[in-house]
């Protein structure tokens, strides 16, 4: 028999428990498209240097879409240019560094937590704070944070942080410690802002990158704080990996995450599919959320998006059966709807109307 119609956040938490839902729930990754909804011309710039028009994009998304979550990402430079680094914007789409401050060996050992009152991060924090007051009632609100090593890379360079992991092991470390105290900065200020939960983003557990040893030594073992941390404040676990080949285990199991955000990359033999996730005891753990391909907001039509968020509902929905479980999985895009003007609304429309009726349990 079919379940009685959910609100958002009863719809969520009866997902984190294993327990019968209307439908699974959908949270498209929408977070600097959003700027669009709030009023002609706001350039990513201005979106992303104030708390209000941050907050705002958030509460103008969930009233257009109506989707069950919002994940707080603002993007992955916050940390690394709030150390220094110069961070391009002026595309209109996802801003990148283009001169990272790692030079030299001692450049890591150079690294100093800023104040996270101050620059980005501060906004990032604030902004969190004002759309998860504001939609607290509609649905779960989650903030977003880079983790150490991820942050590292974005200061150093993934190709010289990587190699100077075998080559100056002890100075990684250094910058590392340094890292992770400026998380820890970082999630006591989410601690603060009403957010129902904290997502992590440990992108470099990937086997593509790291095998398991080198993945403990420089992020497990810094992420663990983080992670107790992040439940010693109230919040819950979640940990967002857009990787080909994430370290699910570690994050999953070794974490105790409770909602696990992942990309599908069909190319790759190696990459777990939703269904494959589902079937190998992940969704035991945690809601597996993600799946459908970020770029098919700019390259596909409407028909395209339909027919993929049906077959994936369709799809996780007989994988669920198969393994025995009530809910589980919530519909998503494996990484962020990118921010460029290029993307098409209507096909975020398109995927969660599609979400919602063939998502129906």
């Amino acid at each position: 028999m079919m379940t009685k119609a959910m609100t958002h956040i009863e719809r969520c938490t009866a997902a984190l428990s294993n327990e019968p839902v209307d439908r699974l729930p959908v949270a498209p990754l929408v977070m600097g498209v959003q700027r669009r909804l709030i009023g002609s011309g706001i350039t990513y710039r201005e979106w992303c240097h104030d708390p209000k028009l941050f907050a705002q994009g958030f509460i103008e998304g969930y009233k257009k879409w109506g989707h069950d979550m919002a994940v707080g990402l603002m993007d992955l430079s916050v940390m690394a240019g709030d150390l220094g680094a110069n961070v391009r914007m002026d595309l209109e789409n996802t801003p990148f560094v283009d001169k990272h401050i790692i030079n030299n060996p001692e450049d890591y050992e150079k690294l100093a937590v800023p104040d996270v009152k101050k620059g980005r991060s501060a906004v990032l924090i604030e902004g969190t704070k004002i759309f998860s007051q504001a939609l607290k009632k509609d649905i779960m609100c989650a903030g977003f944070v880079e983790g150490p090593l991820l942050a590292l890379s974005q200061t150093a360079g993934a190709e010289k942080l990587f190699m100077d992991m075998y080559t100056c092991p002890s100075a990684v470390h250094a910058a590392l410690k340094t890292m992770t105290a400026y998380d820890v900065d970082m999630c006591n200020g989410f601690g603060t802002t009403g957010c129902g939960a904290l997502c992590w983003d440990y992108l470099w557990g990937n086997y593509s990158c790291l095998g398991d040893k080198e993945y403990h030594e420089f992020e497990a073992k810094y992420a663990k704080k983080l992670n107790n941390l992040t439940r010693k404040l109230g919040m819950g676990l979640a940990v967002h990996n857009c990787a080909d080949m994430p370290h699910l285990k570690t994050q999953i199991n070794e974490y105790g995450t409770i909602l696990y955000s992942m990309a599908w990359y069909p190319l790759n033999p190696d990459s777990t599919s939703a269904s494959q996730a589902i079937e190998r005891g992940h969704a035991d753990k945690c809601v597996i959320t993600g799946n459908i391909d970020p770029q098919l907001f700019i390259r596909g039509t409407e028909e395209k998006m339909v027919k993929v968020t049906s077959d994936l509902a369709h799809e996780v929905k007989t994988a669920l059966c198969k393994r025995g479980l009530k809910s589980k999985f919530c519909i998503s895009s494996g990484c962020e709807v990118p921010p460029d003007l290029c993307t098409k609304l209507e096909n975020i429309t398109a995927m969660v109307k599609t979400a919602e009726k063939e998502g129906a349990m």
